[in-house]
Order: structure tokens, then sequence, then C-alpha cells
């Protein structure tokens, strides 16, 4: 069998299961068995598979077929330009999430940002991204999951960036040595039951998806001690899921009633990333007004 003929039986085996962008996915699968560029693959169309490819391919095949993510099965991802390796330790990179770095680096262009948290950092595809982009910004890098910041490490060394990005074992802010000017996060925002309805933790890993019984836990958390780790003037910027944007929006107005909050769209037109600008207190009574606030939203999880 030919390259041409092994892409084109596998595209239609793919869109048979339903699996969406079959071709994208078949060349991908393609490529890891022989070790190649897109360009070397539509150079070498008419090339036979040799037996052992033939086979191996077969075998990632049916790897996808069992509903595996490609990513795992290559060991591979794109986010924001770049190749990061990820393993079943750490979510697969999601392009939505670019507009976390986006943001970042927009934000970066119209003041200093001399310190950056990356909360929750995973396979630290944003924490290098924004150090390939801001190489005089220090760069802290948290998350619960040693086995992702094992990950992490790797890409921030197979970027060159791992003497600029401190990674750091703890639950959200907990591990950071000081206050920083901004805060990037993605946090767990899956509700518990659409999680266990759906399966969404058969191979992404739960600790990275489920946010609890109503998807919020970890961001209201992570809200709660935002006094303590981002400073008066600093940014959040929080990745949220599908219809939590204004429950989100009245906890953060709850805590900091003097703060600008913005809500920013991704591409599909579903609010995606919260923005929290400037939590300093200007009063007393703004201070009380505060202290009542937290009170109320973050009793339950102190």
């Amino acid at each position: 069998m030919i390259l041409k003929e092994a892409l084109h039986e596998t595209e239609v085996v793919l869109v048979r299961h339903h699996i969406e962008d079959p071709r994208l996915e078949s060349e991908l699968l393609l490529r890891h068995v022989l070790g190649i560029s897109r360009v070397q693959l539509y150079q070498d169309l008419h090339r036979e598979l040799g037996p052992r490819e033939e086979a191996d391919f077969g075998r990632l095949i049916e790897r996808r077929l069992s509903a595996e993510p490609v990513a795992y099965i290559t060991g591979h991802r794109e986010f924001y330009g770049l190749d990061f390796y990820v393993d079943r330790g750490v979510l697969i990179p999601r392009p939505e999430t670019e507009l976390l770095v986006e943001k970042a680096l927009g934000l970066a262009r119209e003041k200093p940002i001399g310190s950056i948290a990356d909360v929750g950092t995973g396979s630290g595809a944003i924490a290098v991204s924004l150090a390939l982009n801001l190489p005089q910004t220090r760069i802290y890098a948290t998350d619960v999951s040693d086995s992702a910041l094992r990950v992490a490490l790797l890409n921030c060394r197979r970027h060159g960036v791992a003497d600029r990005v401190c990674l750091l074992e703890g639950d959200l802010l907990d591990p950071l040595p000081e206050p920083v000017d901004l805060i990037v996060a993605n946090p767990p925002y899956v509700t518990e039951a659409e999680v266990r309805e759906q399966g969404l933790a058969t191979f992404e890993p739960e600790l990275a998806l489920n946010g609890g019984y109503d998807g919020l836990e970890k961001i209201r958390k992570l809200c709660c001690k935002l006094d303590e780790k981002l400073h008066p003037e600093g940014t959040l910027l929080l990745e949220i899921g599908l219809g939590q944007s204004q429950t989100i929006v009245g906890l953060l107005r709850g805590l900091f009633p003097l703060a600008k909050i913005e809500i920013t769209p991704d591409l599909s037109g579903i609010d995606r990333v919260v923005s929290l600008t400037s939590i300093r207190k200007n009063s007393d009574v703004a201070g009380e007004v505060y202290r009542g606030s937290m009170n109320k939203n973050c009793s339950i999880i102190l």
C-alpha cells in the first residue's frame, strides 16, 4: 500500500467512526509512524509502506478508534505555534486556551510585567509560550501534580526556557513565593457530573478537569486568595467554561468591588476569559465590603 492509499483509507475509517478532522488525524498518525514532516509526507505519497510500518500504522488506528486522543498516541500537541510533548499525566492543550496567551501578551505591550504566575500549568504550554515572548519576565508555573510538572520541565527544556520558568508543586496559588503582576489560570471548570457522565477522564487526568459539583470550586478557591498573591494593580486572566461568566463576575465583584472586570469571548463566541485588573482597596468602606463579601463567598472552602 502506498502512502496516498493509506491516508485515504484511514480517513474513510475515521469518518465512519465520527472522528473530527479525519484527514488531519490520518496525516498525524502516519507521519508519527514514519517520523517525517508534513512536507515530506506529501512529497512521498507514492512511496510504499513497509510491512512493519503498515502494522504499526494499523495499531495506531486501532488506538484512535478506541477514542484515545491522537495527541496521546503521538506524544505531540501544537499550541501557539509551538510543539509540546504531552502524555496522559497532563490535559491536552486546547486552541481556545491560546486566548490566555494572547491577552497576556497584549497586557505586556501596554505596561511592564515583571512577574507572571501560570496556575495549573499542566504541560507548561502557557508558561513556555509566555517565556519565549517575554524574555525579561520572571515566570512561575504551579501545579498540584508532580507528573504534570515533569512534563512541563521536559517542555521547558525543549524550548530553552528551563532557566526562566520556575516550576512549583502545590495547589493553585499556594506555592508562589511572592505576589506577581499577572496571574494566568486555566483551572478545572467542568462539573463533576459532566466528567462522570461523559467519561471525560477516561484518558485525560480527572484532576485537571473536575471543578466540583458546579465546576467552580477551584475558581472560588483561587479568587479568594488573590489579595495575597497578586499585586494591587495586577491582573488576573482566568479561563472559564460555557455559561459560567456571570456567576464568576458576581463572585469577583463581591470580592473586589473597585476592580475592572472584562469578559472576552473565544472564536466560537463563548465567554472564555475573565480579566480582573486592580484589586486595590481605596477606602475603609471598600475594605469592609470586601471582607464581608469574602466571608460570604469563601466560607465553604476556607
